[in-house]
């Protein structure tokens, strides 16, 4: 094998050092967690994620064939947030997402989703469906008070037309809820498949749905680590047990091919609460095999 052994990959996410900001795939670190309601700590998320991934560069995807860190693919470092002002952060958030092509943001707590989606909404012009990876429904109307916490971006993303909710489905919820809260979600149009649903139905089937909800039209990604089982992801901030195999999420996004994806993010991966790497690399892993799917398309 050519170049240097894995453990001296450099720094950048799959080791990329190329920084141009109009490539056709942009990744970006957004260290923001100062809207979390349990355990903080995800601002070491981007680092974490870029870390793990020098276990992703030693060739090909084995379904697809594309080659990830081979695209035209930039790492732009991580945004500036305004730190301990969740509102500025979110602004600072929004104008750095601007104008980039296609963005992989590494978060970071949730809060990060919204900034992205006005970002996104500014560029196209119109809102986007919604696949949603997470144990939350993140569509409580406000935190403990705190109105932009990491569990009301939905809330807002819905109110603010930045997403389609009949064109939205949340894959693998299972925390506690209010029944209103959950209420006023399916209301709006959203298709929620619990943990229980997706462990059920299986990969297939499930995937089989998002393309029947999310259909042909524009749409975006956005994967809570938290989906997954604590076993499978302790190093998050709100683990709840229940959720996907890491298999079982990697399975369900390997059928997705051909949907019309324009952005993702990775988020909720809180490193001081790991076990050797494995949130990290299903992070990066979870990135990996979006980049697959839209490098081949």
């Amino acid at each position: 094998m050519a170049g240097p052994p894995t453990f001296a990959t450099p720094p950048g996410f799959l080791g990329v050092t190329r920084t141009h900001r109009d490539a056709a795939f942009a990744v970006a670190g957004i260290p923001l967690d100062i809207g979390t309601t349990n355990r903080a700590g995800t601002r070491d998320g981007p680092a974490a994620i870029r870390r793990a991934s020098r276990m992703l560069v030693d060739g090909a995807h084995p379904q697809s064939w594309v080659e990830p860190a081979a695209l035209d693919l930039a790492d732009l470092g991580d945004f500036a947030i305004a730190l301990g002002d969740i509102p500025a952060s979110l602004a600072a958030i929004e104008a750095q997402a601007a104008g980039l092509r296609h963005l992989i943001a590494l978060g970071g707590e949730h809060g990060i989703t919204l900034p992205l989606l006005r970002a996104l909404r500014a560029r196209l012009g119109h809102p986007v469906g919604l696949v949603h990876f997470d144990a939350h429904v993140d569509t409580w109307e406000d935190n403990f008070g705190q109105v932009f916490g990491h569990g009301s971006v939905f809330w807002h993303a819905i109110r603010e037309g930045l997403v389609d909710p009949s064109r939205m489905i949340q894959l693998g919820i299972r925390s506690p809820v209010q029944r209103e809260v959950w209420d006023w979600t399916v209301a709006q149009g959203v298709t929620i498949l619990t943990g229980q649903d997706v462990q059920e139905m299986g990969p297939a089937e499930v995937a089989a749905r998002i393309r029947a909800v999310v259909g042909a039209a524009p749409c975006y990604l956005s994967f809570d680590i938290d989906a997954l089982d604590p076993a499978h992801a302790p190093g998050t901030g709100t683990p709840e047990i229940g959720g996907l195999a890491s298999w079982q999420a990697q399975a369900i996004l390997r059928r997705l091919g051909g949907l019309g994806f324009v952005g993702m993010d990775i988020v909720e991966v809180a490193p001081a609460y790991d076990v050797a790497e494995i949130t990290a690399l299903a992070g990066a892993t979870i990135v990996w095999e979006y980049l697959a799917l839209v490098g081949k398309a």
